[in-house]
């Protein structure tokens, strides 16, 4: 149970000071009967605004196809973000709604958006492993070896002392691939390739755990369930 103007304030809906007025003038009930006191607790599931229950009072899981073009980042100064896609009260939450890893400006495809602390920390975590599964393109044909060297264990990044870890490695085209890792290290696809004289023209992540963007389309989202993640586990699943 929480405050009123604190229910308000943390789900994006105003301001602390803001909430007081919104008690004040009426436009929060709890269990159907207008509040005068905008310091009195109630269950989220008891509180309504302008006649309609709390918008998400629990929590935000989203899925998002990313596009490209847009950073995972909230600070204006790096340019347009995959937040303007959201709706405005949803960008007011505390604790902010954050990605869970990140992609690039560069980088389309599937991402995780979520205002649960505990779960960005577990599923970023280098010791849960979650697959994710990238799509790229490169300027040169695929050198023959790149399964083994991938695979192996052994590869170095630039400015790296520590080898990446085995990652799984699957031929599409001449000049097309798919890598799944179970780590997140900076620009990691990018670089692994650039250790292997290639450059990667596009890149887009197909899948995190077993969760996939289906049909969804660049730019949109969907919701999750909050149990999709089971309690301690690092392994998704569709629900």
């Amino acid at each position: 149970m929480r405050r009123l103007d604190q229910y308000l304030a943390n789900l994006g809906y105003c301001s602390r000071r803001q909430a007081r007025e919104w008690v004040e003038a009426g436009r929060v009930t709890v269990d159907g009967r207008v509040a005068d006191n905008f310091g009195a607790k109630a269950a989220a599931a008891a509180v309504a605004v302008d006649g309609a229950p709390l918008d998400h009072p629990g929590a935000l899981l989203l899925l998002l196809h990313k596009p490209v073009g847009l950073v995972c980042s909230h600070d204006e100064r790096e340019g347009p973000s995959v937040y303007s896609l959201l709706p405005e009260r949803w960008r007011r939450r505390n604790p902010a709604v954050t990605s869970i890893g990140r992609l690039d400006k560069d980088t389309s495809g599937l991402l995780l958006l979520t205002d649960l602390s505990p779960l960005v920390h577990r599923l970023t975590s280098p010791r849960h492993k979650v697959p994710k599964v990238y799509r790229a393109t490169l300027d040169r044909d695929l050198a023959p070896d790149l399964a083994a060297r991938f695979a192996g264990g052994t590869l170095l990044l630039e400015g790296e002392q520590e080898p990446c870890a085995p990652a799984a490695f699957r031929a599409l085209g001449p000049r097309e691939a798919e890598l799944t890792l179970t780590e997140g290290r900076y620009h990691q696809v990018r670089r692994m390739f650039a250790a292997t004289g290639s450059t990667v023209l596009t890149l887009h992540r197909a899948r995190f755990g077993d969760l996939e963007l289906g049909d969804l389309p660049p730019g949109q989202w969907r919701e999750l369930e909050l149990n999709t993640f089971a309690p301690g586990e690092g392994a998704v699943s569709s629900g």
